[in-house]
């Protein structure tokens, strides 16, 4: 489904508004339920009657008024009430009306990411509290999209808001030591949220494009914040690169097609070279990351005219590389594949058992599936079928099951 251009408007309001809040008032979750409301307000009024002359001042001031309305009927914080209007300027008692308020030209949306990031939090509640927070997706939408009960995900986004606030975390960014570990978590979160929108984790569908979406446009927000970070860069193509194939990757009933049988006609040129470009800058000018390795990757694939004229001896130096110089089971689960279109299939099969001991993918579908397809190209057929049975029983995406099943009942 397409947004309307208030809808994309209003998300990139959104983090904006909320900082805003946050710096002057106080209170995250309280803040955060403000804006939310101010948001509902503006989908509902703006596409009838018009923006208005400063969108971004007319949320400021709906979310405010939300705020001292929700701070004046709770009795228990009057005392906080009154002392926060001791402290406060002569000028900001008189309110505006929505519009005219002005408000500062900064931009808060990174230290909000980092706030939404606090190590506190698991990496579900931090995914949730980013699409919520900095997103502006609603409850609801965020749900939809994680195929969750609405009530299920506003006790994980309530219990996030709490666990940051008993955490004692405050509206400014960290610690200079702290900022690099706290950027890793705000890159991967990103990155969880692009990998289930590419390929949905459980569900009919294979893919859910306002995951990815989403994701690719936090990623622009935050390249545009940091525009020398390397791994802000890589991390932007990498998801476009992938993201360029989406339309190659299903068939007309939902089916999966795999990289190599995709028409290649199908994918997205001009994210590609936008991609393609941002990697070849970034590996140039930047310290190397994995966000930038990985890109590299995918800008290999996608350079390559027919699955045949994949470079994969380069492949394979780059998965090489990536693996020593930042090892992970599924850069070893990858790189097992391009050992084998290199080097022949005992060879991707070899890497793959170094696995087999890893709790961390040992039991994952796609370990038994990169398992299957090696052995399928070793000449083993009895041996790939029943890899592949098992990924298809160890997998909760329907399209992957399908897909499976049909591998296992050809062979």
């Amino acid at each position: 489904m397409t947004r309307t251009p208030v809808e994309d408007l209003l998300r990139e309001l959104a983090p904006q508004v909320l900082g805003i809040l946050v710096r002057r008032h106080g209170g995250f979750a309280e803040c955060e339920d403000a804006v939310q409301e101010a948001l509902l307000a503006a989908a509902t009024q703006w596409p009838a009657r018009g923006l208005p002359d400063h969108p971004k001042s007319w949320l400021v001031t709906v979310a405010g008024r939300r705020l001292t309305d929700q701070i004046r009927s709770d009795v228990a914080r009057r005392r906080r009430e009154e002392s926060a209007f001791a402290a406060t300027p002569a000028d900001e008692l008189v309110a505006a009306a929505p519009g005219e308020q002005a408000v500062p030209d900064s931009d808060d949306t990174l230290t909000l990411l980092l706030l939404c990031c606090h190590p506190a939090l698991t990496a579900a509640s931090q995914v949730a509290l980013t699409l919520r927070a900095v997103g502006g997706l609603s409850t609801a939408e965020i749900a939809h999209a994680f195929l969750v009960p609405e009530a299920t995900m506003a006790q994980r986004i309530s219990r996030a808001k709490q666990r940051v606030k008993a955490a004692g975390a405050v509206f400014a960014p960290p610690p200079p030591d702290e900022l690099p570990e706290r950027m890793r978590s705000v890159l991967h979160v990103l990155y969880l949220i692009f990998n289930e929108g590419y390929t949905a984790t459980s569900g009919a569908s294979l893919q859910r494009t306002e995951l990815t979406t989403e994701a690719i446009r936090l990623a622009r927000v935050l390249r545009r914040l940091l525009p020398d970070d390397g791994e802000v860069a890589g991390l932007l193509a990498l998801m476009l690169l992938t993201d360029a194939r989406r339309g190659a990757r299903t068939g007309p009933d939902g089916e999966l097609i795999p990289l190599a049988e995709q028409d290649r006609s199908r994918w997205q040129t001009m994210a590609i070279a936008e991609g393609v470009e941002l990697t070849t800058e970034t590996l140039r000018s930047a310290r190397l990351g994995p966000y930038q390795l990985q890109a590299a990757i995918a800008a290999v694939h996608a350079e390559a005219p027919t699955a045949a004229d994949t470079d994969w001896r380069q492949i394979l130096s780059l998965y090489q590389l990536l693996s020593r110089l930042f090892p992970n089971p599924m850069v070893t689960l990858n790189q097992a594949v391009a050992e084998a279109m290199v080097h022949g299939p005992r060879a991707g099969l070899a890497l793959l058992s170094t696995l087999d001991g890893d709790d961390r993918v040992a039991r994952h579908h796609r370990l038994y599936a990169v398992r299957a397809h090696l052995l399928e190209l070793a000449g083993e057929p009895a041996a790939a079928r029943a890899e592949y049975r098992r990924a298809a029983r160890a997998t909760t995406s329907l399209p992957e099951q399908r897909y499976l099943e049909s591998r296992a009942a050809r062979r």
